[in-house]
Formats: structure tokens, C-alpha cells, sequence
């Protein structure tokens, strides 16, 4: 008979909790709901400049992939809990204390006027593609709603009260779409046990991170000059305050406790430094940068690689700091 002392509660079976690891459903969610942040932020604070007419594809059409990337990241997030029929709780109780509690109010609220946004704009995007791109096959489904939506009892209503209030509603979606952005980065900021994530400035690094890649998409779907050139401008801003909050991030780790100087050492010399280094800051960051500054000082160099870069920097960024952070850990001596 062999006899087994267990001296920690972690020897034994189902009574020390044990990671549920984090993936890929997670980094998308992040990724779009950061995105759709910054989607939601440009249309809704152009249009209060008076843009609307001379930034259709900011104000009127790009913001209709804002409520699309919202329901695809929650549908990655349900797959990704384990007790799924219970997920509406979510929605039916506020915890203050809660990150996830304010993240799922948050959502629920920002998709009215995700939705009506596009909606009450929808004449105007089916100009704007018979105009610039005629051979989209995305008109016949965008007439056939637009048909639809006005033949109903209620919805026409709604849309004419929306757009009447248009100027207060482009208020509030600001105020929630910086709460959704900033939300993507304290979702993980909140977990204590993890040095790696907890960091106040992780809030405002992914906002400012969404923000970013919402530019480079507009940047990329944009025809006109003009709204392009300012894209990149902004993008240029928010890549250098990227790059600050980064380096503001890791002068924390350093001069903290031993466990976030661990935590900071995946990224610097660890296993997750070329991916971070060389993908997210060097082809994320600086060579997009790059790349608009040469391109605003008369070279020609094709939108789509910048804007291409960006996005993907900003994606990989979520996939590092989630496998990154799930590796980082308190030591019990």
C-alpha cells in the first residue's frame, strides 16, 4: 500500500481552482469589440463636425461592420463559456465590482445605436456604393432591407425619432464606445493574479489601440484623398501614443515587485518577445508609421499596407497579452 501525504491543498483533485485557459475566442472578442469602439467613435464624432456629407464612408457606411463585429465577438464569448444557458444572467444583474457585469451593459446599450446608426442611413449607403463601387454585391441585399424596414409598423418610427435626435444620440455613443474600448483592456486589467494584466494602464492602451486599427480600416475603405490623408494623420498620433502607454507599461512592471518584473520578462528576453517586438511594435506600429509619414510627404505607397499592418498589430497584440498574461503568475513558496 502506497502511502501519499499531500502537504497544499493543490495536490488535491478538484479542490485547488485551476486555469481555464484563454484563446482565441477571447483575442477576437477583444479585437472586435476595440474595433467596433473605434468605428462608433469616428462616425459619431465627425458627424457632430459636420462631416456627414464629406465623410460618407466614416459617418454613414463603415459604421454599419460596428454592430455586425459586436454580435460576432459575443458570439465568440458564448462560445467560450462553459455554462452558456446562463449567460443572460449577465444582462439581468449589475455588479459594480464586476468588469464582466459592466462590459455586458455596456454592449447591450451600445448596440441600439449601433444598429439604427447604419440603419437610418441606409438610402445614403446604397447611393454611396451605386456611386463608388457599382459592381458590390452587398446593393441588392442593402435595397431589399431598406424596402423591408420601411414597409414595417414600428421601425420607420423609430428611425425618424432616432434621426431627428441624431446630434444627442452621436453624444452618447461617444461616451459608450470610449467605455466599450477602454472595457476590452480592464476585462483583463481586473484579474489580480495575474501581473502581466494587472495594470491601470492597460484601460487606456487598448482603447487607444482600437482607435487605432478603427482608423486604418476607414483609412483603407476610404476613395476620398482627403478623408484618407486625415486618417493617416490620426493614425500617426495614435500609434505614438501606443508606443508611449507601452513603454509607460513596462517602467511599471520593472520598478514593481518581483512578480510583475517576471511578467515583464515574457516580453523582454521570454518566450513571447520576438512576437511582441518584432510583430506588434516593429510591423504593427513603427513600419506603418513609417510608411503614412513617407506616404503625407509625397511617396506613393499603397494605403492597404499600412492599413494592413495596423490591423493585424493590433490583433496580435490582443493574442500576446492573453496567452502572455495566462503565463504570468504569483509564486507560492
Amino acid at each position: 500500500m502506497e502511502e501519499i501525504i499531500n502537504v497544499s491543498g493543490r495536490a488535491v483533485p478538484h479542490i485547488y481552482p485551476h486555469l481555464e485557459i484563454w484563446g482565441t475566442p477571447i483575442a477576437l472578442y477583444l479585437f472586435f469589440g476595440g474595433l467596433a469602439a473605434g468605428l462608433l467613435f469616428f462616425s459619431s464624432f465627425f458627424y457632430l463636425k459636420g462631416k456627414a456629407d464629406t465623410m460618407p464612408m466614416t459617418v454613414k457606411v463603415a459604421p454599419i461592420i460596428a454592430p455586425i463585429i459586436i454580435i460576432l465577438g459575443l458570439m465568440l464569448l458564448l462560445y467560450d463559456l462553459h455554462h452558456v444557458l446562463y449567460f443572460w444572467q449577465l444582462f439581468l444583474h449589475f455588479r459594480i465590482e464586476s468588469p464582466m457585469s459592466w462590459g455586458a451593459w455596456t454592449l447591450s446599450i451600445i448596440m441600439i445605436p449601433a444598429i439604427l446608426w447604419p440603419l437610418s442611413y441606409l438610402d445614403d449607403i446604397i447611393e454611396y456604393l451605386k456611386e463608388n463601387k457599382p459592381k458590390c454585391k452587398m446593393i441588392g441585399l442593402f435595397s431589399w432591407a431598406n424596402n423591408l424596414i420601411k414597409n414595417l409598423p414600428l421601425i420607420p418610427k423609430v428611425l425618424d425619432i432616432f434621426t431627428k435626435n441624431r446630434a444627442a444620440v452621436a453624444y452618447v455613443t461617444i461616451g459608450l464606445s470610449i467605455a466599450l474600448g477602454v472595457y476590452t483592456g480592464i476585462l483583463l486589467s481586473a484579474f489580480n493574479a495575474r501581473p502581466l494584466w494587472n495594470t491601470a494602464i492597460l484601460g487606456p492602451l487598448f482603447l487607444t489601440s482600437g482607435v487605432s486599427t478603427a482608423a486604418a480600416l476607414l483609412m483603407w475603405m476610404s476613395n476620398d484623398h482627403k478623408e484618407r490623408t486625415l486618417y493617416s494623420k490620426i493614425d500617426l498620433i495614435l500609434i505614438a501614443i501606443e508606443l508611449f502607454f507601452i513603454v509607460h507599461m513596462f517602467m511599471g512592471f520593472l520598478s514593481s515587485g518581483i512578480a510583475q518584473v517576471e511578467a515583464a520578462q515574457l516580453l523582454l528576453g521570454g518566450p513571447y518577445t520576438v512576437f511582441f517586438w518584432v510583430l506588434v511594435v516593429g510591423m504593427g506600429l513603427v513600419l506603418p508609421a513609417i510608411l503614412e509619414i513617407m506616404e503625407l510627404r509625397g511617396y506613393h505607397i499603397p494605403i492597404a499596407i499600412p492599413a494592413f499592418l495596423i490591423l493585424m498589430g493590433g490583433l496580435l497584440f490582443r493574442f500576446i497579452m492573453v496567452y502572455a498574461g495566462q503565463a504570468s503568475g504569483f509564486h507560492i513558496l
